[in-house]
């Protein structure tokens, strides 16, 4: 695969290209997508990996924004909820939908200050009672009704909310119920995007772990990192740095203020007895200061988030220890009756949204909201720079099209094809009912010899693509399992390795895969999948120690325990 991507930047280096996107994050890899299925030319990289930074710290849900109906942003919400049934059905191997509930501890507060704070007032409800919240999950069944495919919201008595889940404080008055939906592996859908977008256009590239170099003459040089620079001179440049992007304008030669973000941190709990109480629901709720917070079952493990602080450096952004404090006690809080303990935190992490600058006294009511301001060329700078500023997950798509629109209008380029039903990744083909799975596996199952059980396993972690995952021909067999987490094959490891630019040992055990976030790795395991990358990498006997060493290292951060 690389060798195909290095003769691509030797023609781009050569030849020119269109447009560079310096950020690899959700925006930059669906505009990349975009771009590249109308035969626009593009270069999209980062100077770590595929969606490494703030899309990788998500809350992993894929929402239509609830909240915001409370600061009136309505059209944000409408594209949100569409773009949210999209997705199920476009990314269904990784997006499935989410019945929550929220738990409901008044009958009539924060109606006044729901009403002035959509009327521009810097605060938000401390309370919502059951009519603010009835009132907005009926907007949310309305701005969601495009492309529906999941039920409407319910309202239930304290009485039946308690009976369903025991578990949850008696200081409720009622509880009501609505539909979202979630993504198990955001990362690689990221990754996924970027890779649709080199086959869709044999003239376009990726590259991870690539960082822009001073500018000069209209050009754009990078440095790789296996040693390699190369330039090349683009016809206008898109800036989807997330947090960095006033970083990266200043590098262009153009310092502007366009970010003001706040951290965003979430932890995981290895917590059985919460899990199966929640039947597969997320809890959205209130805690003690009137911030919102969620817990729900992700992959096994009860996923809490998030908080919402201001912060501007991503380069040391940490789950704190106050905010590991703050999540427990508003679990406490909200389900008495089960115990919640540090010993069971299993991953913690954290990122910086990149919301717009704002002088907003509750990062909450920053928007979430998107916009792309051109810098026009000037002086030595003959190309135009797009920023793509704010915006959240689940609207990628529909930002990547607006900008996509003006980056054509610029090159002279008509749109030949929407994206808006064009599937993801493992999302093409993948089976669209139990009985068209089951087809699926067993036609898979001949074609690979591998047992139907396996299929349905290897299904549910790539897609689709766990066709060419079962069909790869490597050292390994599929019999053959890390050490300790026995599910998960070399082969597949090897493929990875292979097949998905995984250039060091983290992009395998946090990004291409969910690894280091729903298992207990042992170091057992670590160094077995050290040993399949290095042999299918080429790396020596120092650098494999180290890529282990590092891993352990960030790993440990995250609260993981290495045994």
């Amino acid at each position: 695969m690389m060798a195909e991507i290095d003769s691509r930047i030797e023609d781009m280096s050569a030849n020119g290209v269109d447009v560079v996107i310096i950020g690899a994050g959700i925006n930059g890899a669906g505009l990349f997508r975009d771009l590249c299925e109308q035969g626009v030319s593009c270069l999209i990289v980062d100077k770590a990996d595929f969606g490494s930074g703030t899309s990788s710290a998500p809350s992993r849900l894929i929402h239509g924004g609830l909240k915001y109906l409370e600061t009136g942003e309505f059209g944000l919400v409408a594209q949100s909820t569409l773009e949210r049934n999209l997705l199920l059905k476009n990314a269904p191997h990784c997006v499935t939908p989410l019945p929550t509930l929220v738990p409901i501890f008044s009958w009539t507060k924060g109606i006044w200050a729901a009403l002035r704070t959509m009327a521009g007032a810097k605060s938000a409800p401390r309370s919502r009672g059951v009519v603010l919240i009835k009132i907005g999950l009926a907007l949310y069944d309305f701005y969601g009704s495009r492309n529906k495919v999941m039920p409407r919201h319910r309202m239930f008595s304290k009485a039946a909310a308690l009976r369903d889940m025991p578990h949850l404080t008696s200081s409720i008055v009622a509880a009501g119920s609505y539909y979202d939906a979630k993504i198990s592996t955001p990362e690689r859908l990221v990754f996924e995007l970027v890779k649709d977008g080199m086959t869709a256009c044999e003239r376009s590239a990726g590259l991870n772990y690539t960082t822009l170099m001073p500018i000069g003459a209209g050009e754009l040089s990078f440095s790789r990192d296996n040693g390699g620079q190369f330039t090349v001179r683009p016809k206008i440049v898109i800036n989807a740095a997330g947090p960095w992007i006033d970083v990266v304008n200043a590098a262009l030669g153009n310092p502007a203020k366009l970010i003001g973000g706040t951290k965003g941190s979430h932890i995981l709990l290895d917590h059985d007895e919460l899990v199966q109480g929640l039947k597969g629901r997320m809890i959205y709720f209130e805690a003690d200061d009137g911030r919102i917070c969620l817990v729900y079952d992700y992959l096994g493990r009860a996923l809490v988030g998030s908080t919402d602080m201001p912060a501007s450096d991503p380069d040391i952004v940490v789950c704190e220890e106050w905010e590991i404090d703050y999540f427990l006690a508003s679990l406490r809080a909200l389900l008495p009756g089960l115990m919640f303990e540090r010993s069971q935190i299993a991953y913690s992490y954290s990122g910086i949204r990149p919301l717009p600058a704002s002088n907003a006294s509750d990062p909450g009511l920053i928007s979430r909201d998107h916009s792309a301001p051109v810098l026009e060329p000037s002086g030595d700078r003959p190309f135009p720079v797009i920023s793509l500023v704010g915006g959240k997950w689940t609207t990628f798509r529909g930002f990547a099209e607006e900008v996509a629109d003006k980056v054509f209008d610029r090159l002279g380029v008509r749109r030949s094809a929407s994206t808006r039903t064009l599937a993801i990744g493992g999302g093409k083909g993948f089976p669209a009912d139990a009985a068209a799975k089951q087809v699926w596996i067993a036609n898979a199952a001949v074609k690979t010899g591998l047992e139907p059980s396996r299929i349905d396993e290897l299904l549910g972690r790539y897609g689709t693509c766990a066709l060419e995952v079962a069909s790869h021909k490597g050292k390994w067999t599929d019999t053959d399992r890390l050490p300790d987490t026995m599910t998960v094959g070399l082969n597949e490891i090897d493929w990875i390795a292979r097949q998905e630019m995984a250039a060091r040992l983290s992009d395998i055990v946090k990004r291409r895969t969910t690894l280091a976030l729903t298992e207990n790795l042992t170091r057992a395991d670590i160094e077995a999948i050290a040993a399949v990358a290095s042999e299918a990498q080429g790396w020596t006997a120092e650098r494999t120690g180290q890529e282990i060493q590092n891993l352990i290292a960030e790993l440990s951060a995250s609260h993981v325990r290495i045994e």
